[in-house]
């Protein structure tokens, strides 16, 4: 029986085209026996690891998303004295009312988070194969984009998005003991969607657009990397048709919802 782990990107609301690739991969028989995720991502992996269905992660993102962003009250003064752009509080409260779990043990799945550590640098891994600590901790950690939101603290050592070090967590993904990694990549990329102007200021746009040339660079390179060895195990990498400027957009879940869907039909192989 073929081991399939799926590898899902960070991408904010864009994530949600997770919920529809994998109800593609259940109906084609590969559901996903460990999922490895990289900030939303990894909440939504954290979902299917508890075993919810796609509608109900789907209606449970729609209904809590929208909640976890707040404004911090001091952004418009704040300057470069502000910790972050959105309170974490939000984003917290909004995890722990989508998620049915608290802890990596509670999961019916494996599942592992990555993050960055910013003092270091490194990529870590929490709950299978890494860390042991709270489930929520975990999240935060790798939600956890600099600018956005502060930095969360885990045993002493500060942590940010897992983005990063890796948008797309292939690598743990194939040390997770697949046969199958299906990668599904809704984040940065040279290929996203223009169609409208950036919603941000001149600084925070000038942010993003560095980093997101960075993260999506930083995939280009493992992607070519990882079909370059043949000792890689079977790759199916999915890119859904992905928006810029979109990170906050969960208005448009069920949209890229479909999407996803979509996507991860067009890339699974026929049947024979």
């Amino acid at each position: 029986m073929t081991r399939v782990v799926a590898a899902l990107s960070g991408g904010g609301a864009k994530a949600a085209a997770h919920v529809g690739a994998i109800r593609a991969l259940g109906e084609a028989g590969l559901a996903p026996a460990h999922y490895v995720g990289t900030s939303m991502g990894a909440v939504i992996g954290a979902a299917f690891a508890s075993k919810l269905a796609p509608h109900d992660v789907l209606s449970r993102l729609v209904e809590v998303g929208g909640k976890g962003l707040a404004r911090s009250l001091f952004a418009p003064i704040g300057g470069l004295y502000l910790a972050s752009l959105m309170r974490p509080e939000p984003l917290r409260r909004a995890i722990e009312a989508f998620l049915p779990v608290r802890s990596f043990s509670e999961l019916a799945l494996p599942l592992t988070v990555t993050a960055t550590d910013l003092d270091s640098g490194e990529l870590t891994l929490f709950g299978t194969g890494g860390a042991d600590v709270p489930l929520v901790d975990a999240l935060m950690a790798s939600s956890a984009l600099p600018m956005f939101f502060p930095a969360v603290t885990i045993d002493g050592r500060r942590y940010g998005d897992g983005g990063l070090r890796g948008v797309v967590p292939m690598e743990p993904a194939a040390a997770a003991g697949a046969d199958l990694v299906v990668a599904l990549d809704i984040g940065p990329g040279f290929d996203e969607l223009v169609v409208s102007p950036s919603p941000y200021p001149s600084l925070v746009r000038a942010h993003n657009d560095a980093t997101g040339i960075l993260m999506a660079a930083n995939t280009a390179l493992e992607l070519a990397l990882w079909r370059a060895d043949a000792s890689k195990p079977r790759l199916i990498y999915v890119r859904p048709r992905v928006e810029r400027h979109a990170t906050f957009r969960i208005d448009q879940a069920e949209a890229y919802a479909a999407e996803g869907y979509r996507a991860m039909r067009e890339a699974l192989p026929s049947p024979a």
